[in-house]
């Protein structure tokens, strides 16, 4: 069995699979729970200075992506304070404080709840071009509290190395990626009217959807600072763990994927993972970190050179999936096994990726 544990500014995990500010972290009972079933490490659910007035209905499920209007905890600090953060330590998994937004409201939170933190997330919220007020929070946050400081960043900022240095520059200790993709819009067909209860009736997408966003997102900051990065967005199976620690990740973050599926998702999510390390040979998740970093640096790119894909005989199961989404045609399915056609395949890599059970590789 390879070795999970990782350690990122003196917190030790069991597992790099953490509970993400959420939902699956709205209380103390559900923070153990979480950990019974597997999770390493905990970022209990994102409190402000007052509970949060949430639009209901909040939550969707689109299969391959979900959306929401969550804001930060409906409990509200004195709730936390007195009721649910010492319960929560009983996990025995580190515990990270999520809290926002402004340095008026985290100056007024982190005196309050130091004592039970072994680190904080900081939520940036949504910023446009303007870092400022996001260096300013975490300057304020930083002269609150000796505990480690990350700063969660959201999407679609214009240079995310640029503002992940500038915010390693001003002292964050790690930041965490991404926040949720939006607003996004659902409408139901049969009423005409939104799914969310929000007030424009939009929300914000989380899920499978937005892997590919918050995997660039991790690979650009873990290249630009020397900070841990905890990556978090899409994370729904032990492969998606592989990838973030390719790309430089230190943990990553679940909890879309505990909210639909149930808290066993992170013993599912580890297992796979552990799976993995083991069937190609890797001893420890650390030893993977950062491997297309590395990679990268010496790949020739961008690659015209068309290379023809192969397919393994023995693994086809002759299902043609392969074949009816070749848009060049150059696939046929005889006797139950795959054969291409070079003459006419074009290279573009899709059936490698269109088969069920790993048959065709380039």
């Amino acid at each position: 069995m390879a070795n999970l544990k990782v350690k990122i500014d003196g917190m030790e995990f069991e597992n790099p699979v953490m509970v993400a500010a959420g939902p699956p972290s709205r209380n103390a009972e559900m923070i153990i729970d979480c950990v019974k079933n597997g999770a390493g490490g905990v970022v209990s659910k994102t409190i402000s200075t007052e509970a949060a007035h949430i639009p209901k209905p909040c939550m969707a499920d689109y299969k391959t992506r979900f959306l929401n209007t969550e804001l930060w905890s409906e409990l509200s600090p004195e709730h936390w304070i007195e009721k649910e953060y010492e319960k929560a330590k009983t996990c025995k998994a580190p515990l990270i404080v999520g809290m926002g937004y402004t340095p008026e409201q985290i100056t007024n939170l982190i005196p309050r709840v130091d004592k039970f933190a072994d680190a904080y997330e900081i939520s940036s919220h949504y910023v446009g071009r303007d870092i400022t007020p996001v260096v300013n929070t975490l300057k304020a946050a930083k002269a609150c509290t000796k505990k480690p400081v990350f700063m969660k960043v959201s999407p679609g900022i214009a240079d995310i190395g640029e503002f992940g240095r500038a915010l390693q520059e001003a002292g964050a200790d790690g930041l965490v990626a991404i926040n949720s993709v939006g607003p996004c819009f659902a409408i139901d067909i049969e009423t005409g009217l939104p799914n969310m209860g929000s007030e424009a009736g939009y929300g914000w997408m989380s899920g499978a959807a937005i892997k590919p966003i918050a995997l660039r997102h991790v690979y650009e900051l873990c290249k630009s600072v020397k900070i841990p990065v905890l990556a978090v967005g899409g994370v729904t199976k032990g492969e998606d763990v592989i990838e973030m620690f390719m790309a430089g990740a230190s943990a990553v973050q679940v909890c879309t994927q505990a909210i639909v599926e149930g808290n066993k998702a992170f013993r599912r999510i580890v297992k796979e993972a552990n799976n993995w390390l083991d069937s190609h040979g890797y001893k420890s998740i650390e030893d993977i970190k950062g491997i297309t970093i590395e990679k990268m640096k010496a790949r020739k790119a961008p690659q015209y050179d068309t290379v023809y894909p192969e397919v393994i005989v023995d693994k086809c199961i002759g299902c043609g999936k392969c074949k009816e989404s070749c848009v060049y045609q150059a696939i046929t399915v005889d006797n139950k096994k795959a054969a291409v056609d070079s003459s006419k395949c074009f290279g573009c890599g899709l059936c490698t990726t269109r088969c069920p059970v790993g048959a065709i590789k380039l």
